[in-house]
């Protein structure tokens, strides 16, 4: 009992500490974006540069580069991958998209190279493009005829409203994207406080040691903690699934006071989940962040763009696409949360030293699935490959956890088969996981001083044997079909 109690808490917790902590300045403004994608983009501004029949050399390189620019973890991209993939964007650049932001954005790649090491970080960036896009083209290669079938669908309810996207939805979008990104980089300019405000309030202390009592922090072990001020967010975020559900539901229907409730308590959540709040001797020291000013300017030019120049169906539109994106996907993200804090009571980081401190096949692929039950957020897993290295654990099987960690978390997987499907997510899952491991193994062989010949070899028989069997698929695909 006492097991499965520890284990129940684990899971309580977890989410608690993600809800405070991740939901806010990453996920809110991604299912805003994702939103504004569905309503306001015409759909051939995205199959022009994404679509199943662009130029392959167009349309790759734009998901790696549209990819490297969002410093956001898995759950985060995943809306923002549904936007564009229910816009019109061909399977295979959407899943490059999904893959390559996580794993080998610019600010990852920075904080990886100063942790651990340029040549990890390096062989992070060059392996995660190359296979991300092996594994967008595999993809759109096995489910050609239901990627045919999606694109000819139409990809979305407002696909054929309007004559295209204008000059205010353009930089409606654009100042979404800046909010997402004000948010949620670590620059000094950001994150620092310009000036402060100090509360008298002589509990803060007290509080803030029970939360840590009830919620643990320690950055070494990834667990994050609840402060003060997520307690606040929380019951933010609360208030604003009500408001929201009676506001936004019936939004076809027209804006109510409802409607207006939930984006007040939006504005308020995001400008107070900027701030820096911190208790002290006797104070709740609060810091007004670059970011609170970036966030509130951001919000202050969507406000004026969203109810000045939008059109009203266009408006209604953007929070009906925003509002059904939140029902498909939270509610999978939280379960996720809550089942990988329950797995992470279970799994002991210790084990890693025994099963991956050699470059050995098991070894990568217990890197590869300790990167599914142990998901940690974007960053946070730097630190955390810091510790598995330090513990025992060989580079070749730390690169593998790099690269999937940020892919294949449990709650990732769950919002991603409601999106494309459990067959299309079995196979990402799957190759992700095969190349993940191949990663592993060939980063791992260099540093064991393996001749680059030797490697270069490894890798074009690797790359020979899976187009084989990916041929192979194919003319059984066709001769079934034709059957």
């Amino acid at each position: 009992m006492d097991v499965l109690s520890g284990v129940f808490y684990g899971g309580a917790t977890n989410l608690a500490a993600y809800l405070a902590a991740h939901v806010l300045l990453c996920l809110l403004p991604a299912f805003f974006i994702a939103g504004a994608m569905s309503a306001l983009i015409p759909r051939e501004a995205i199959t022009r540069f994404l679509g199943r029949n662009s130029n392959k050399a167009v349309s790759y390189p734009a998901a790696v580069a549209a990819g490297s620019l969002l410093a956001v973890c898995s759950c985060t991209i995943v809306p923002l991958f549904a936007g564009i993939y229910k816009k019109g964007a061909g399977l295979g650049p959407a899943i490059t998209f999904l893959f390559f932001a996580p794993a080998a954005n610019i600010l990852a790649l920075v904080y990886t190279g100063g942790v651990i090491g340029v040549d990890l970080a390096l062989a992070r960036f060059v392996l995660s493009m190359i296979f991300g896009i092996g594994i967008g083209l595999i993809m759109a290669l096995v489910f050609s005829a239901d990627d045919a079938a999606h694109d000819e669908a139409g990809g979305g309810m407002f696909a054929a409203r309007g004559e295209g996207m204008g000059k205010s939805a353009g930089v409606f979008l654009v100042v979404w994207v800046v909010l997402l990104l004000a948010g949620t980089l670590k620059l000094d300019v950001l994150t620092g406080a310009w000036l402060h405000v100090d509360l008298p309030l002589a509990q803060a202390r007290d509080w803030q040691a029970g939360l840590d009592r009830l919620v643990p922090f320690d950055a070494a072990k990834g667990e994050e903690g609840v402060s003060l001020q997520g307690v606040v967010l929380i019951l933010l975020l609360g208030l604003i699934a009500v408001s929201a559900w009676r506001g936004l539901e019936n939004i076809q229907e027209g804006v109510n006071g409802w409607t207006r409730a939930s984006l007040a308590l939006v504005w308020t959540t995001l400008l107070f989940a900027a701030l820096a709040i911190r208790p002290g001797d006797g104070v709740l020291s609060i810091g007004i962040t670059g970011k609170f000013f970036g966030v509130g300017l951001s919000l202050a030019v969507i406000h004026v763009i969203a109810w000045q120049h939008l059109p009203r169906e266009a408006l209604q539109d953007w929070l009906w696409e925003t509002w059904r994106f939140v029902k498909q996907i939270f509610p999978l993200l939280v379960v996720g949360v809550f089942v990988v804090g329950m797995a992470r009571v279970l799994v002991r980081p210790s084990w890693i030293e025994a099963v991956a401190g050699h470059n050995s096949l098991v070894g990568n692929l217990a890197g590869v699935v300790f990167g599914v039950f142990m998901y940690f957020p974007t960053l946070v897993e730097v630190p955390i490959a810091r510790m598995f290295l330090d513990l025992g654990m060989h580079r070749g099987p730390l690169l593998a956890y790099l690269m999937s960690d940020p892919e294949l978390s449990l709650q990732s997987i769950l919002i991603i088969s409601a999106i494309i499907g459990r067959t299309k997510t079995a196979t990402y899952v799957g190759l992700v996981a095969l190349f993940s491991t191949a990663a592993g193994l060939t980063y791992g062989a260099w540093i064991d001083g393996m001749p680059l010949m030797q490697i270069v070899l490894w890798l074009a028989v690797f790359i020979g044997v899976l187009a084989v069997l990916l041929s192979l698929a194919s003319r059984h695909a066709v001769s079934t079909k034709g059957v």
